[in-house]
């Protein structure tokens, strides 16, 4: 035998370990797996917690300069409420009270 049977048989002994502790392993992982802990929650309930809190804060400065606005061009009066901004259908409208700017003519049949 040559010196390059040699390491010719060498190399591909090498590889046949390597695909045999490879199969082992998975097979070894496979069985593992399902008595792993389950990932965590934790980060996605922060990124949800921050987000709301990101949007409540967000929706607080706009009304805050809603009001401002409302009150330069016309001092002393109640602030009417805000229209969603996001929403364009029907809203609700707190004590029964529809601000005029937003009342809708009745339609004329």
């Amino acid at each position: 035998m040559g010196k390059i049977e040699k390491v010719s048989s060498y190399l591909w002994r090498k590889y046949a370990d390597y695909l045999w502790t490879k199969s082992e392993r998975f097979l070894l992982w496979n069985m593992v797996e399902p008595y792993t802990r389950p990932k965590s929650f934790t980060p996605v309930v922060t990124i949800y917690v921050a987000a709301f809190y990101t949007g409540v804060i967000g929706a607080a400065i706009t009304e805050q300069l809603y009001k401002e606005k409302y009150w330069e061009d016309h001092p002393g009066e109640v602030v009417p409420l805000m229209k969603p901004k996001f929403y364009p259908g029907p809203w609700k409208v707190a004590m029964g009270e529809v601000p005029a700017h937003h009342k809708e003519e009745p339609h004329k049949t």
